[in-house]
């Protein structure tokens, strides 16, 4: 996205912030994360952008580390969020503790259709490194909407191979189960062993 539309960014800057000022609910995602973590958790916010779901985590009181691709979301997330740490990195290498950042995390989110965003050779190498960092009980809520080129069974099939299973499916951040035809899917998994 950004080598083919550089002004992608800007856009998707000015257009969160814009969100922001008129109102709108942009913490659905941050509500749920902060509902399933004792109070001063560790998130892990992957592939966070301008920060609105982990920023919303950190002013909750959460400990949040973002980590996004693009270094214009990360500049906009420390500008908009400084109660966070952001760093820009790419998933499928992610490896935070050779960044010394040695501590998993009780959850890590993952919203905001990025899956659909990364190369599909690299998607089960990124469900793998995300999964290694999380906490012994730590779980990983991804959540992506359908006709996006990437099918359920597929994300479902990868996990898996990850060594994630799906502890819970949901159609709906606000909690709505998930049922076959669902446009959207938020997948609560944890490490199978």
């Amino acid at each position: 996205m950004i080598r083919e539309n550089p002004d992608h960014s800007r856009w998707y800057i000015e257009r969160f912030r814009a969100m922001a000022e008129d109102g709108a609910d942009l913490a659905g995602e941050a509500r749920l994360i902060d509902a399933m973590v004792d109070r001063g958790s560790r998130i892990l916010d992957a592939g966070c952008g301008t920060g609105r779901v982990g920023g919303a985590l950190a002013a909750l009181g959460h400990e949040v580390i973002g980590v996004d691709l693009d270094p214009a979301l990360i500049e906009a997330a420390r500008a908009d969020h400084p109660g966070a740490q952001w760093l820009v990195g790419d998933l499928a290498g992610l490896d935070l503790p050779a960044a010394g950042i040695t501590e998993g995390f009780d959850a890590i989110v993952c919203a905001g259709n990025v899956v659909t965003f990364l190369a599909p050779a690299t998607r089960g190498e990124v469900l793998r490194r995300l999964g290694a960092h999380l906490r012994g009980d730590g779980r990983l809520v991804v959540g992506f909407g359908a006709e996006r080129g990437y099918p359920y069974e597929e994300f479902l099939g990868d996990a898996r191979s990850a060594g994630l299973v799906p502890e819970l499916l949901l159609a709906t951040w606000d909690l709505r189960p998930f049922t076959d035809g669902a446009e959207f899917m938020v997948a609560l998994l944890r490490r199978s062993a």
